[in-house]
Formats: C-alpha cells, sequence, structure tokens
C-alpha cells in the first residue's frame, strides 16, 4: 500500500479534509440546474470551491469511456436506451436535461487543470465485460497530463481487483454503503484488495472505525455530506475527504 497520498490525505495537504464536488456541483437544486456528470457541473464544482471533482464513468457502444451515472438515458434524457447499446456519435446527439451532452472522460480529464484532483468510479458491470471497461478506462488515465491527480474507485470488487492488478500504483478506492450486507459495509474486502483508500458512505464512519481503518493504513473520503453539521462531525473524527453536492457550503464550514 502507498504510504503518503499528499492529495489524497487531505489533512497532510490541507490542513482539513479534500473537498469533492459530487457528479460536479448544483445538479441537485431543485427547479433545475447544472447536469451532473458533466463539464459545466464540473468547471462549476471548481468556481464553488471543491478541491476535486468525483464522476462516474462507464462504455459506450463504439468502446470510449463516456462520464455518465446511470446505465441508461431514461432519468436524465427520457430514453430508454441504454449506454452500452450507443456509439458516442449518436450520444452525442441525444441532449440531456438542460441542452448538456456526455463528456468523455478523456475530455474531462483534460479541462480539470492542476490542482483539481478527479475520483473516477467506475460503474459495475457483468463479470465479462471487467477486463475491456478497466482496460479502457487505465488507458484513459494514462495518457492525460492529469494522471497523478486520480483516484479510481468502485463498488465492485472485481473491477477494483482489476484496476489493482492492471496499475499497482495507481491510487485506489473500495466504496461501500450501509444497505450492504455485513461483510461489505464494513469494509471488509478492502483487508483483501489492499486499495489505498476506502470511500464509506457517511453514516457508516464513527471514531471507532476510523481507528480501524487508520491502524490499516487506508485514506477515508466519505460520501455524500451536504449538511454543515455533518461536515463539521467527519472533518473532527479526522476524514482525508468530503464528496458533497454543495462544495461552497462545506467549504465555508471548513474554513471557519
Amino acid at each position: 500500500m502507498q504510504a503518503t497520498l499528499p492529495w489524497t490525505l487531505g489533512h497532510a495537504a490541507y490542513g482539513r479534509p479534500l473537498v469533492w464536488g459530487h457528479r460536479g456541483a448544483e445538479h441537485h437544486v431543485a427547479g433545475g440546474g447544472i447536469t451532473e456528470n458533466t463539464l459545466p457541473s464540473f468547471e462549476r464544482a471548481r468556481e464553488r470551491g471543491a478541491d476535486g471533482i468525483e464522476l462516474d464513468v462507464r462504455l459506450c457502444a463504439s468502446g470510449e469511456v463516456v462520464v455518465f451515472h446511470d446505465d441508461d438515458l431514461a432519468r436524465l434524457a427520457g430514453r430508454a436506451a441504454r449506454i452500452e447499446d450507443l456509439p458516442l456519435s449518436l450520444l452525442r446527439d441525444i441532449p440531456l436535461h438542460n441542452q448538456a451532452t456526455v463528456p468523455t472522460l478523456d475530455e474531462v480529464l483534460a479541462a480539470m487543470s492542476a490542482p483539481m484532483v478527479v475520483n473516477v468510479e467506475i460503474k459495475s458491470v457483468p463479470a465479462r465485460s471487467v477486463p475491456r471497461l478497466v482496460s479502457a478506462v487505465l488507458a484513459t488515465i494514462s495518457r492525460s497530463p492529469a494522471a497523478d491527480r486520480v483516484i479510481v474507485s468502485s463498488f465492485d470488487p472485481v473491477i477494483l481487483a482489476a484496476v489493482r492488478m492492471g496499475a499497482p500504483s495507481l491510487p485506489s478506492a473500495y466504496l461501500f454503503h450501509a444497505e450492504q450486507g455485513m461483510p461489505m459495509r464494513r469494509g471488509w474486502p478492502a483487508y483483501a484488495l489492499r486499495p489505498h483508500a476506502l470511500h464509506p458512505q457517511a453514516s457508516l464512519v464513527d471514531r471507532a472505525r476510523m481507528r480501524q481503518w487508520r491502524r490499516r493504513g487506508f485514506a477515508i473520503n466519505v460520501w455524500t455530506v451536504n449538511e454543515p453539521t455533518e461536515v463539521t462531525r467527519l472533518a473532527e473524527l479526522g476524514v482525508d475527504g468530503i464528496i458533497t453536492d454543495d462544495p461552497a457550503s462545506a467549504r465555508a464550514v471548513l474554513d471557519r
């Protein structure tokens, strides 16, 4: 396990947790806003004080790594078409809410200049598709000037194992949430996978677990934290990063 990740270990580099814009920023605003996981959303996160962004990736039919959370376009474009069934050329022709378009990971990494850091979450796919997906993601990251500012995360242990095998020095993180079974929601698969960081849902984080995870040498980045009181609680526990829909609010709390 890598001992020091200055941009992941927020307290070491900034004296506070890093603030990560969850799918960018302001896409959660009632009555409209910027569409999540798009270049305007990521730029808004930067403007609102985020140290980095969190995004989701999957493969489209023509093999490009695209930045999109869902496996289909129903929620963001009102269409049932699946991302994996559409080549990039057709995907570009389908407007998302607010006339946004789906970006590629190449485009996002090129747009996020230093010192912005990027958390690339790889979405789960059938096991047979994991090698192709992981290979494409790693190739995209490796050719980017932002490669040294990227951490790759996933809820899927198979994907995370493939990332660790394909790029052992690339910072990686195991994601888990409160609705999973006991082994998963305690982060136990990480003890075998040996990622550089854990990304637990915020409700799972308490002082005892922080001590346990720290003894194992993990950086701890938590999600998705929007309430100021929760930002304060987690900062006092010493988490390294806070993933939030509202970077400006989180920074206001942390910079007091």
